[in-house]
C-alpha cells in the first residue's frame, strides 16, 4: 500500500502528519523556513522604530491610525486561527469533509481581513495623503504592514490550493503533512500580526 492511497479511518495513525518519514522531514523544512521568516520580519521591525518618528506634516501614527478598524481585523484573523485549529482537529480524527469545512471558514475569515486591510491603505491614501512616498514612516509602515498582507494571500492561495488538489482524493499519509504544515504556516502569520497590531497601532496611538 502507498503512502498516497487513501486510508479508512481505523486504518489511519493518530498523527497521519508525522507518520511518514517524509511528513517529518518537511517538518523540519518547514522550521528552517520560519526561521529565516522571523528574522526577515525582525528586520522589518527594527527599520519601522527606527523610521516611525520620521513623519511628514500631520501623517503621524497617532493623526492616522483608528483602533475600530483595526480590531475588526485583528479579531478576524484571530479567529481564523482558531478555525484552522478546529480543522486539524478533524484531520487527526479522519473527517476529511469537517476539515476541509473549516479550512473554508478559515480562508473566508483570512479574505475578510484583506479586504479590510485594502479599505484601510485605500482610506489612508485618499483621505489623508498617506502613501509609500510620503516620507520615511510611510515607506516603513507599507512595507511592514503589506508585507504581512503579502503573506497572507500566499497562505490563503496556499490552503486553497491544498483544498480543491486534494477534494476528490481524500486524506491520506502523504497529504496530511501538507494541510498541517499549512496550518503551521497560518498560525506564524497570525503570530506576526499580533507584534504588528502591538507595535504599530497601538504603540502608534499611544504615542
Amino acid at each position: 500500500m502507498s503512502h498516497d492511497d487513501v486510508l479508512n479511518p481505523k486504518q489511519m495513525p493518530h498523527d497521519p502528519e508525522k507518520a511518514t518519514l517524509e511528513g517529518k522531514n518537511k517538518f523540519i523544512g518547514f522550521w528552517m523556513f520560519l526561521g529565516g521568516e522571523t528574522v526577515l520580519f525582525a528586520s522589518l521591525f527594527g527599520t519601522y522604530l527606527a523610521l516611525v518618528r520620521s513623519t511628514s506634516g500631520e501623517n503621524t501614527p497617532e493623526h492616522l491610525f483608528g483602533l475600530e478598524l483595526v480590531f475588526i481585523m485583528t479579531m478576524l484573523l484571530l479567529t481564523s486561527s482558531l478555525t484552522s485549529v478546529y480543522a486539524m482537529y478533524h484531520m487527526k480524527n479522519h473527517d476529511f469533509k469537517k476539515m476541509q469545512l473549516w479550512l473554508g471558514i478559515t480562508v473566508l475569515l483570512g479574505l475578510g481581513f484583506l479586504g479590510c486591510e485594502i479599505y484601510e491603505f485605500y482610506h489612508y491614501i485618499h483621505e489623508y495623503g498617506f502613501t509609500f512616498r510620503s516620507s520615511a514612516f510611510g515607506s516603513a509602515f507599507y512595507t511592514l504592514v503589506g508585507f504581512h498582507g503579502g503573506h497572507v494571500v500566499f497562505g490563503l492561495s496556499w490552503i486553497v490550493a491544498l483544498m480543491i488538489r486534494n477534494q476528490k482524493r481524500g486524506l491520506n499519509l502523504y497529504n496530511a503533512p501538507k494541510f498541517y504544515i499549512a496550518s503551521l504556516y497560518w498560525h506564524f502569520i497570525d503570530v506576526v500580526w499580533v507584534f504588528i497590531f502591538t507595535v504599530v497601532y497601538l504603540m502608534g496611538k499611544v504615542g
